[in-house]
C-alpha cells in the first residue's frame, strides 16, 4: 500500500525504493483531463528502483469534489505548491520531475524558478510551448484547431454544471483520450481558461521554456500538431546527458505503448544519475 500524505489539501502518494532524504524520487504530474491514475503503469514498473511520488492536480480528481466547487490556482500558486510538496517528499535532495500535458507547463516553471531542486527532467509531448520557434513552425491550420479545442475546454470551464462535464467529455473523446469518462468533468478546465480567459492572470510572465536540466523528451508522432518545434528537438539531441524519443502514438504515451514508454523512462533515469 502507498504512504498517503495530506499536503495542504492534496493526497500524495508515494510508493516504492528509495529513502526519505528524496534518494531516486520521481515525483510525476500528470494534464488535462487525467488524475494521478495516469501513472499506474509506470509506478508498477519503476518502484523497485525509484521512491515514485504522485498527486492529482487541485481541482482535477472530479471523484474527489463537489460538483459546483472551482478549485483552481494561479500559476504562482501552482509553482508554489509544487515546492511545498516536493519540500515534504524530498526535503534534503532535489527530485526528478516525470511531467506530462499541462504538467510540463506547471512543472517547467517551478523547476525555472526552483532549479536546484530539480536533477533531471522527463517530459512528455510538451515542449518548448511558449517559444518563437514553436510558435512560427505551427501552420494556420494548426494554430486554429489548437484554438479550437483549448477555447471549446474554456468556455465549458466556465458554464460548468452538467454541460460543462458534457462538453470535456465530448472533446475528450474526440482527442481519444483513454481515461475513464467518469473521472473527466469541467473542473479540470480551468489551465485553458487561465490561458484563453485570463484566469488568474493566466500565464503573463511565465519563464521560457529552455533544456538546462538533463532532460528525456518523448513524444507522440501521429497527432494532428506537434507541441515542440524541431529546433526544440535538435537542441536535445546534441546534448549527451539528454535523449528524445518518438512514438507511434497520440499524445497519452504513457497509455497507448505503456510498455516501451516505462522502459525508455527507466533506462534513462538509471544512465542519467540524480
Amino acid at each position: 500500500m502507498p504512504q498517503t500524505l495530506n499536503i495542504n489539501g492534496t493526497s500524495v502518494y508515494i510508493e516504492g525504493q528509495g529513502d526519505a532524504q528524496g534518494t531516486n524520487t520521481v515525483v510525476m504530474v500528470h494534464g488535462w483531463p487525467d488524475t494521478h491514475r495516469l501513472w499506474d503503469s509506470s509506478v508498477a514498473a519503476l518502484q523497485s528502483t525509484q521512491r515514485c511520488v504522485r498527486f492529482s492536480l487541485p481541482g482535477f480528481d472530479v471523484t474527489a469534489n463537489a460538483p459546483h466547487a472551482k478549485t483552481s490556482k494561479s500559476l504562482q500558486h501552482m509553482v508554489d505548491h509544487f515546492k511545498e510538496i516536493i519540500d515534504t517528499v524530498s526535503p534534503n535532495a532535489p527530485i526528478t520531475l516525470l511531467i506530462h500535458d499541462w504538467g510540463c507547463i506547471f512543472g517547467y516553471e517551478f523547476a525555472a524558478q526552483h532549479p536546484s531542486r530539480v536533477s533531471r527532467i522527463a517530459a512528455v509531448d510538451i515542449g518548448d510551448h511558449n517559444s518563437g520557434a514553436f510558435l512560427n513552425g505551427l501552420s494556420a491550420s494548426s494554430k486554429l484547431a489548437m484554438l479550437g479545442y483549448q477555447l471549446w475546454l474554456a468556455i465549458a470551464w466556465k458554464i460548468g454544471g452538467n454541460l460543462g462535464n458534457r462538453m470535456s467529455q465530448y472533446m475528450a473523446k474526440k482527442m481519444r483520450c483513454p481515461s475513464d469518462p467518469a473521472h473527466i468533468g469541467w473542473q479540470q478546465n480551468y489551465p485553458y481558461a487561465m490561458q484563453w480567459l485570463g484566469l488568474h492572470g493566466g500565464f503573463k510572465g511565465a519563464a521560457k521554456v529552455k533544456p538546462t536540466h538533463p532532460m528525456l523528451f518523448i513524444y507522440g508522432a501521429r497527432k494532428p500538431f506537434m507541441f515542440q518545434s524541431q529546433k526544440w528537438l535538435e537542441t536535445l539531441a546534441q546534448r549527451p546527458d539528454c535523449r528524445v524519443e518518438s512514438f507511434p502514438t497520440g499524445h497519452w504515451v504513457m497509455s497507448q505503448e505503456p510498455a516501451r514508454f516505462n522502459q525508455v523512462v527507466g533506462d534513462w533515469l538509471a544512465k542519467v544519475q540524480a
